[in-house]
């Protein structure tokens, strides 16, 4: 693996049953990055995040990943449509997130209570934490698994639609908050989203991903008619908003319907 680079991917492909899901897909992903995965339904992009998490094995190719299975936080897809009915706490699934680091037998201990009340405090839900996950909303939801993903202290984040749930005002919200993570803490940041405009103005850099990597650079040369129209046919329109100044965002929780 290259200096720099946390995780690399060398033709990797995926296959369910004769299907082909992913063909032959190289990139890598550097420390600190903050990258947006786009694609269309069916084009590989939570299968891809598998990979990387080790949830799936690649059918060829190769899978680097410079970190420890506790130092990736994810969230997965549709995590706000967990059971309303699942008898826990926010601050119960919140702490689920430490098992990671200590195993399954292990003590959890002050150092892991402070953790929680980091998480929990840093995504704005330190009033919610003693509410069931049953009683609270789509949104709020969501945030408690993010709150999840941060009790682990991650040095990468993985999110595969975090959106979903999220009323749209709290969207770019939702989104600033990662930014200034990623600037403030370094934190690499990692998230599918279908939202083409809130990618292109929200990231470091995008990956177009449709089966094959079609491009991975800045959100301005992904905004290019060709790669637009390999993804999505050429009835998409799209207008390009300029990106707003990283400098004047700062890592508030964002918040939620």
């Amino acid at each position: 693996m290259d200096t720099g680079n946390i995780i690399e991917l060398k033709g990797v492909s995926f296959r369910y049953n004769s299907s082909v899901v992913l063909e032959r897909v190289s990139f890598s992903i550097k420390e600190g990055e903050y990258l947006g995965i786009i694609g269309p339904n069916g084009g590989g992009k939570t299968t891809l995040l598998k990979i990387i998490l080790g949830l799936l094995r690649p059918a060829e190719g190769e899978v680097s990943v410079n970190l420890e299975k506790s130092e990736i936080g994810y969230v997965p897809q549709r995590a706000s449509q967990y059971h309303l009915r699942f008898p826990a706490t926010v601050e119960e699934i919140v702490r689920s997130g430490r098992v990671a680091r200590l195993g399954l037998f292990g003590w959890f201990g002050k150092k892991d209570a402070e953790a929680v009340d980091k998480a929990l405090e840093m995504i704005g839900l330190s009033p919610l934490r003693r509410r069931l996950i049953g009683n609270l909303s789509g949104g709020e939801i969501q945030k408690v698994f993010l709150a999840r993903a941060f009790a682990g202290e991650p040095k990468a984040l993985i999110l595969d639609e975090p959106e979903v749930g999220i009323d749209i005002a709290g969207q770019e919200e939702f989104y600033t908050f990662l930014d200034g993570l990623n600037q403030k803490l370094g934190l690499t940041v990692i998230f599918v989203s279908h939202d083409i405009e809130l990618i292109s103005h929200s990231v470091k850099s995008v990956l177009c991903l449709n089966r094959r990597l079609l491009c991975h650079g800045s959100p301005r040369e992904f905004i290019k008619e060709e790669y637009i129209d390999q993804l999505y046919g050429k009835k998409v329109k799209f207008i390009f908003h300029e990106h707003r100044d990283p400098a004047s965002q700062h890592p508030t929780a964002p918040s939620t319907g």
